[in-house]
């Protein structure tokens, strides 16, 4: 039922933010659309109320309880950037907004943006962690939950991945193929004189 009932939280995820945004940009309707976008944080909490009550009742905790944890945590951190990117797009389309940014690509912005990433990543683990915890202090009996416990070490695992690829693009900063400087070999500095195919000496500016 548990897992049933992820998929649903899911569906009913996408479901309320394109009627939301159907509602502020299609109808202009900002106020019904904010309404029904508020509604999303209620799916995690109808989630979260679903596992305590199986827990409660006897259920044997398992991988479900472990993914219901996860799916309350990382929905915790991203819902509202995914609300967010939508909403830019569903302006651009519909309401003559501007065109959403794109995510940099290059250099140190690259890096900030992956940073950014990593919380949402770090932040939604950490939730997850923290539930499945309070869900084995519950339950009380080591032997029955080792499976949240797994959980667990997955959740360190996201974390130390997530941090290290922000890490590289900070310590290796990516760089577009074009940008090549004047010590770089294919600089137009070291090309010769484009007129003169002949000329190989650098061309003075």
């Amino acid at each position: 039922m548990i897992v049933t009932l992820i998929v649903a939280c899911e569906v009913a995820f996408w479901v309320l933010l394109a009627g939301g945004l159907a509602l502020r940009y299609l109808a202009r309707m900002p106020r019904a659309g904010a309404a029904v976008l508020l509604c999303e944080p209620l799916l995690e909490l109808v989630l979260l109320a679903v596992t305590v009550i199986d827990l409660r009742n006897g259920g044997e905790p398992d991988w479900k309880h472990g993914l219901a944890a996860v799916y309350i945590g990382f929905t915790a951190t991203h819902g509202h950037y995914m609300v967010k990117w939508a909403d830019g797009h569903f302006a651009h389309r519909f309401a003559g907004g501007p065109r959403p940014a794109k995510p940099p690509r290059y250099g140190m912005a690259r890096a900030l943006h992956e940073w950014k990433m990593a919380g949402r990543a770090v932040g939604g683990a950490a939730i997850a962690a923290a539930l499945l915890q309070l869900a084995i202090w519950y339950v009380g009996d080591p032997g029955q939950t080792e499976s949240l416990r797994n959980w667990q070490g997955r959740m360190g695992f996201v974390t130390v991945i997530s941090v290290i690829i922000a890490l590289s693009y900070t310590v290796w900063p990516k760089r577009p193929k074009h940008s090549l400087g004047p010590e770089h070999p294919e600089h137009p500095e070291h090309l010769g004189d484009p007129k003169n195919p002949e000329r190989t000496e650098p061309v003075r500016r």
